[in-house]
């Protein structure tokens, strides 16, 4: 598949026969093996049902409170935030064959992604609380760091993560890249190959960030003739898709850029190789923005 900004970039939609869907991604549209995501809206009292199948699952609030019920237990009070800006997020794990409903408490949205998965965890309701949260970077890359499913958490393959960009700062910087699994001669993991995705809430309605997805000549669609070189404007309730390649952020000076990664592939795993061209630049920070934590 060749890749340019204008399917990388994923817009949100109006579907009148499903008018809860804002934002869907596929697999098939994706060009990819194994992320399927999407953000849905419920009005005070509404319900959206759906079956995990073959997929380990997570929903993760993004504004509104919700109960879930489900043939693997029930689960009440998930969420409560007003913006995605003024907490963390809940998040939900189901495992596979799992059939559940979400009913909303409170009017909002929240996002859900599944990937194919072959073993049986337990469902696992995350709260803010107990999600590790950190500052990362430094000077004008620094950034806020929600983990909601860290490697090492009891699934086989998701990943996710809040992230907290400020007024006129990067992110995912210096630009990494994770589209090879690369392991040393003791078999520790050096790069996985994972599919990722960025989806961006703005803090004014009108704000917007600048993501650059690129390959270098070692990367698997380079090789096959495809290389990346795209640079997207991503704006409120878009997606950009990361399939191969390096994927930097910056946000609008003026505008907090919020965005969702949700994560999945050879590992369970984080691991990445920056490009070496600006891998310096870590090693001279001098402070970090004084503007974070946000809460």
């Amino acid at each position: 598949m060749k890749y340019t900004a204008d399917n990388l970039l994923i817009r949100p939609e109006i579907v009148p026969e499903d008018p809860g869907l804002i934002l869907d991604i596929t697999p098939e549209l994706a060009g990819w093996d194994f992320i399927s995501f999407q953000v849905r809206k419920l009005e005070e009292g509404g319900v959206w049902s759906f079956d995990t199948g073959n997929n380990e699952l997570a929903l993760v609030n993004l504004t509104g409170r919700y109960r879930v019920e489900s043939n693997r237990g029930r689960w009440s009070g998930i969420g409560g935030r007003n913006t995605v800006f003024e907490g963390g997020a809940h998040a939900l794990y189901l495992p596979r064959n799992t059939e559940f409903s979400v009913a909303a408490e409170q009017a909002g949205e929240f996002a859900v992604a599944w990937v194919p998965s072959t073993q049986d965890h337990d469902p696992w309701l995350i709260q803010p609380d107990h999600v590790d949260s950190g500052i990362r970077g430094g000077d004008n890359v620094s950034r806020q760091i929600n983990d909601l499913l860290p490697p090492g958490s009891p699934v086989e393959k998701l990943v996710l993560v809040e992230v907290y960009t400020p007024s006129g700062n990067w992110s995912s910087y210096p630009p990494h890249k994770h589209d090879r699994h690369i392991e040393d001669e003791q078999g520790n993991l050096i790069e996985a190959d994972l599919e990722e995705v960025y989806y961006y809430k703005i803090d004014r309605p009108e704000g917007y960030a600048y993501q650059r997805v690129y390959t270098d000549i070692n990367s698997p669609l380079h090789e096959a003739g495809h290389p990346i070189d795209a640079l997207m404007r991503a704006e409120e309730n878009t997606a950009v898709l990361v399939p191969e390649g390096y994927h930097p952020v910056v946000s609008a000076p003026g505008y907090t850029t919020y965005y969702l990664n949700v994560l999945a592939g050879s590992a369970q795993s984080l691991a990445n190789q920056d490009d070496p061209e600006f891998s310096w630049v870590k090693e001279h920070y001098r402070n970090r923005d004084d503007r974070l934590p946000l809460y």
